[in-house]
């Protein structure tokens, strides 16, 4: 059984900074791409950061380039998501996915995680 739980959400003020990580088991974490997805109310779930199986290639929504960074440990089957520079429109719940092939679709990934919300004030 796939599981993948994320933690580090929180509340934090505008310019401020979070870690978000995601821990996966039941699959073999170094073969997947991983992604980070948001969903703010009312909207539709979004993409956000994604990293190849090796970690050698990553990819960026506009909205957060420069700001977030995404990483990942395959011996600890453990993705990150580094958020600097948060604004109050990076509100939303952050989801972690995996997928062998997927990387820019939310409805192209396998598994997900049950989300962790991030509340940033103004």
């Amino acid at each position: 059984q796939v599981q993948l739980v994320e933690s580090g959400g929180g509340l934090v003020q505008a310019g401020g900074s979070l870690r978000l990580s995601c821990g996966a088991s039941g699959l073999t974490f170094s073969s997947y791409i991983m992604g980070w997805f948001r969903q703010a109310p009312g909207k539709e779930r979004e993409f956000v950061a994604a990293i190849s199986w090796s970690g050698g290639s990553t990819y960026y929504a506009d909205s957060v380039k420069g700001r977030f960074t995404i990483s990942r440990v395959n011996a600890k089957n453990t993705v990150y998501l580094q958020m600097r520079s948060l604004k109050p429109e990076d509100t939303a719940v952050y989801y972690c996915a995996g997928d062998l092939e997927t990387i820019y679709d939310p409805y192209g990934y396998e598994y997900w995680g049950q989300g962790t919300q991030v509340t940033v004030s103004s």
